[in-house]
């Protein structure tokens, strides 16, 4: 029977950390079902969920830790159920900008909680405004909701919530791409 586990790794990064990563799991003889890996500054994250047979599995438990150790990072693993692939019925890619004020992530991020979406991804950078000097936000999601959602209702919804926490924003539906989707990037 198969069994799956979840990794986290974290620490410095340098080049070859995940082909060793992966020559070990490998080694081990389990699959990596599905990963994510980002650079923040200089730091390396990667958290993936590997699948193998009670063996396998154990071997990764014993053999992972080490590696890590040796190239001065961390891990964190834990054993979890059967792993199945995102339900991704319907994408939103919501962005929004303003003045950096404490609350606003969790204002936003609720209001999404409170209609049992998903946030699959989550980008927030701040930065100083030249002209006025205030510390800015900027913040991109994407956002997984059941097709049952109104998109209509959740736009209306969302541009009153931006308007009462002072920020400008958009959602756009990946479905019914706005033709100036790729025209920024950050």
């Amino acid at each position: 029977m198969k069994q799956q586990l979840i990794v986290t790794i974290l620490g410095t990064d340098r080049s070859g950390i995940l082909s060793e990563i992966a020559t070990t799991v490998s080694e081990v003889q389990c699959n990596i079902l599905d990963s994510r890996q980002a650079i923040y500054g200089k730091e390396f994250s990667l958290t993936m969920i590997l699948e193998g047979n009670h063996q396998a599995i154990t071997r990764a438990e014993c053999l992972i830790p080490p590696l890590c150790q040796r190239l001065d990072l961390l891990s964190l693993m834990k054993r979890t159920s059967h792993h199945e692939k995102q339900n991704i019925e319907h994408v939103f890619e919501v962005e929004f900008s303003g003045v950096d004020a404490a609350g606003l992530i969790k204002s936003v991020t609720r209001f999404f909680a409170d209609r049992n979406a998903s946030i699959n991804a989550f980008r927030q950078r701040t930065f100083t405004d030249e002209k006025s000097g205030e510390e800015m936000m900027r913040c991109k999601l994407m956002v997984t909701v059941p097709d049952s959602v109104d998109f209509g209702e959740l736009e209306y919804s969302l541009k009153i919530l931006f308007d009462s926490l002072k920020l400008t924003g958009k959602v756009i539906d990946k479905y019914k791409k706005d033709k100036y989707a790729n025209s920024a990037s950050w």
